[in-house]
């Protein structure tokens, strides 16, 4: 009796020590986006305020599109065969082409896009499915963005929409600011560029011919790879500008209204955790942003001759100086 017990001792030691020996899983994450910007830092930023360290205890793969929105099917294929156990992406496109490459792998979006009119959830509160996140309210916030416009520089009565023309959402962004504008009785006007050769000239002189005296540039991967371009053509053309994200303003832009960028990517590693924990996405509602910046760059506004008003002023998160 004794060595029996002696025998089962042995047995549930040995047992310990061999599943103490066998390494532990790595989460592997896959993150797919169509620029490699300063939201990637955020993301990375936002894993480490977890306790993640990249190489040590997650592995985080990386696939850009550039502006070449017909290699995202490719690109988010592949991560999906290296067996991810989630996949992150602030692009409309991947996401898209995420959510018909898979049904069981969970994707964490940050969106600029309405997720339920676009298709890819039931709702905010009930996403169902695999998909989960954060809206970043970019489109909802199109009328603020002509009202910050109109309070700083009154006597504008037409404004340029810079957008990518073969974008997934191009119209339907036009179409957000049109209505706004109506109700500002301010005519916009849509300037719009391609790949390969994005011709800012063209369209920064069919602006002038069109009398706009004023731009907002909206956030897409192309406008983001060339935003010290257009920023430096703003600032030649002496026009007051609004733009979708605080990048643009770091670049030379004058201004931009968007949710906090650091806190959208910082919660989105908050909901890969959750469901490296065990949470499913069909149970994690869908987040809608609490905190909005209002960024000026007062160099820039300098160079064009423009003064701000000091309500204005007093109401930015940020002034670059």
């Amino acid at each position: 009796m004794m060595r029996a017990v002696q025998l089962a001792t042995i047995t549930l030691v040995t047992c310990q020590i061999a599943e103490a020996q066998q390494p532990q899983k790595i989460p592997r994450i896959g993150f797919c986006g169509g620029t490699e910007g300063p939201n990637v830092g955020l993301f990375q930023r936002g894993l480490r305020d977890l306790g993640y360290i990249e190489g040590k205890n997650i592995l985080v793969e990386y696939d850009y599109a550039g502006s070449k929105e017909d290699r995202i099917p490719s690109l988010v294929a592949e991560l999906v065969q290296h067996k991810i156990d989630v996949l992150v992406s602030p692009y409309l496109p991947a996401i898209l082409a995420a959510k018909q490459a898979t049904k069981t792998i969970p994707i964490v979006m940050v969106t600029t896009d309405d997720p339920v009119a676009t298709g890819l959830i039931d709702s905010l509160a009930r996403p169902g499915g695999n998909i989960t996140g954060l809206t970043r309210l970019t489109r909802e916030l199109s009328g603020k963005r002509l009202e910050i416009l109109k309070e700083v520089v009154p006597t504008i009565s037409r404004v340029g929409v810079l957008d990518d023309a073969e974008s997934t959402n191009a119209g339907n962004t036009f179409k957000e600011y049109e209505a706004a504008a109506r109700s500002l009785k301010i005519q916009l006007q849509s300037l719009e560029v391609r790949n390969p050769s994005p011709n800012f000239e063209g369209v920064f002189q069919a602006a002038a011919k069109g009398r706009v005296s004023a731009l907002i540039t909206v956030r897409t991967p192309l406008l983001i790879d060339y935003r010290k371009r257009i920023a430096d053509l703003v600032t030649k053309k002496r026009l007051p500008s609004i733009s979708e994200g605080s990048d643009f303003v770091e670049a030379g832009g004058l201004m931009s209204y968007s949710a906090n960028e650091l806190e959208s990517f910082r919660r989105a590693a908050y909901y890969v955790d959750r469901i490296l924990k065990g949470a499913k996405p069909a149970d994690l509602p869908v987040e809608q942003p609490m905190k909005f910046e209002l960024v000026i760059n007062l160099k820039t506004a300098k160079q064009i001759g423009l003064t701000i008003p000091q309500r204005v002023l007093g109401r930015a998160d940020k002034v670059i100086k």
